[in-house]
């Protein structure tokens, strides 16, 4: 296969959504699908022995959520898939908003019941910014929920998109008999399983045979729906779906196992494969010869055998190879790799070589940070990932001094991996932690103690936003320094951080020292 070919094959989209929609077990029906897992797990905790693929760390299948992104590659009717699973938790948003910048699509996962939800609009306006194209799958159509019509109304008003359905319930809950599929013209009916796969009909919609299946009064409903929907919705144009103007939208069942493979074969077919990607340099396209690729994610301790980070990389244009020598930009040196892997979820596998659109796992003792560019030799930035400012910060010390090291060891990794950002406070020397949500300083104490044998506890400190600040003028950074020096940190990069106590301090601050520049995302 030439270079054009194997990139034209890969597909690389990432599965977002309110926590709770069904995110994770339609990644895991996915994976089923592509015969790369051959029995479906579960996100729930507790009874269920077998948990979900992508929710491998211990406190995910503890409290059966995700809280960090997994990837998963398999090979599906001839393409290369790539699922990214992102945390739904507003807690841990930052890894979700910089998983989006690594992928060239997105299926957004919506919950009939509970329509569209804070979480899933606030990912929706950074696939907008980005021009991603979206696909809508509207789950747990097993239980009752609100009208087809209704829920499309909504994801047009709330995710500001047009849609187009591709496929129509023939009813829901306890009586929800399938679906017509639009985009292949056929009847899927179904029968609740959560490891078999239901029978697909090739029926057109008009025929009486449909009678036979659904009944009268069904078929009836159904053939008027579909014309409303044909009547009211534009047809399905796939340049405005690559555009990110037009979202089709799919219903089913994921726990079920139902319109998981609609979804899938219509994906296949239109998601675009790999996309040219705006370094500061340049535009770059998937299919050049020369690699380069950026790390948009760093995970600690994935063999706990090992102790060490996997940065992973996503490739942007080109081919990876093992063992060539290729540039890391910012450090201006040579590196070569001798085992990248390719992932399934924790399951890795050394591979030879990856194509535009692949995630690599290069393993790191230290070598990269978050946003770092790998090229064949050219000096290339891709630029769009940002860490933004935390809303909730506490003093971390150490409970036991017996393991100072570990601690030092596992703060410093865990940063690395941007889940929380690491200020060291100028005035007295203690080192603050600041995050997007609670639940992140649980999982950061949880993981001390468990991957590094490091004990932490938290003091509370009482803090409104930080801030980066830079100026032109020494003179007013100085004194500025000097008057704010009890709230002056730095962040793990050194540079200047303002702590403001209060929105109010905030405000005054910018005013009174108008040469001053303040940034509320590390990214300036």
């Amino acid at each position: 296969m030439t270079l054009k070919e194997e990139i034209q094959r890969r597909r690389t989209f990432a599965v977002i959504s309110h926590p709770d929609a069904g995110k994770t077990t339609l990644t895991e029906k996915l994976l089923l699908f592509g015969g790369a897992i051959h029995v479906a797990g579960a996100v729930k905790s507790n009874k269920i022995k077998k948990t979900a693929t992508s929710d491998w760390m211990e406190i995910e299948k503890q409290r059966g959520i995700s809280v960090a992104t997994s990837v998963m590659g398999f090979e599906y009717n001839n393409h290369k898939i790539n699922i990214l699973d992102t945390p739904g938790h507003q807690d841990f948003a930052e890894d979700t908003y910089r998983t989006l910048t690594a992928v060239d699509s997105v299926i957004v996962v919506v919950d009939v019941a509970k329509g569209v939800e804070a979480q899933t609009r606030k990912l929706m306006e950074v696939c907008r910014m980005r021009h991603t194209p979206v696909m809508i799958f509207v789950n747990k159509l097993d239980r009752e929920g609100r009208d087809p019509f209704e829920i499309l109304d909504e994801l047009e008003e709330e995710l500001k998109v047009s849609v187009r359905p591709l496929s129509w319930p023939i009813d829901m809950g306890e009586r929800f008999r399938g679906v017509y599929n639009l985009y292949k013209n056929s009847l899927d009916l179904y029968k609740p399983s959560k490891q078999m796969v239901t029978e697909s009909l090739r029926l057109d919609i008009q025929s009486p045979e449909l009678e036979n299946h659904i009944g009268d009064r069904l078929s009836e409903k159904l053939r008027d729906d579909v014309e409303l929907v044909t009547e009211v919705y534009p047809a399905f144009d796939r340049d405005e779906y690559l555009a990110g103007k037009l979202a089709p939208v799919f219903f089913g069942s994921a726990l079920n196992n139902f319109g998981v493979k609609e979804l899938l074969d219509c994906f296949v077919d239109i998601a675009p494969s790999p996309r040219e990607v705006q370094a500061e340099e340049r535009v770059v396209d998937s299919y050049e010869d020369s690699f380069s690729g950026f790390v948009f994610k760093i995970h600690a301790n994935m063999d706990p055998n090992h102790r060490s980070c996997i940065a992973f990389v996503k490739v942007c244009s080109g081919k990876f190879e093992r063992n060539v020598n290729y540039k890391h930009v910012r450090f201006n040196r040579m590196m070569k790799f001798s085992s990248p892997t390719a992932f399934m979820a924790q399951k890795k596998e050394i591979m030879d070589e990856a194509y535009a659109g692949d995630i690599v796992g290069l393993p790191d003792n230290g070598n990269f940070k978050i946003g770092d560019t790998l090229t064949s030799g050219e000096e290339l930035h891709f630029k769009g990932l940002p860490s933004f400012s935390p809303e909730m910060f506490k003093y971390i010390e150490n409970a036991d001094p017996m393991k100072s090291k570990q601690l030092q060891k596992g703060i410093e990794q865990l940063m690395d991996e941007g889940v929380a950002q690491l200020f060291t406070n100028q005035f007295n020397g203690r080192k603050i932690i600041g995050t997007v949500g609670q639940l992140q300083f649980e999982v950061i104490q949880y993981r001390l103690l468990h991957e590094y044998g490091a004990q932490c506890r938290w003091d509370p400190i009482s803090l409104y936003k930080a801030c980066w600040i830079e100026s032109d003028d020494a003179a007013q950074l100085a004194d500025f320094k000097k008057r704010k020096y009890q709230y002056m940190a730095h962040d793990k990069e050194g540079r200047d951080v303002f702590l403001a106590e209060s929105n109010y301090i905030l405000m005054m601050a910018q005013q009174d020292f108008k040469n001053i520049r303040f940034h509320f995302s590390s990214e300036y």
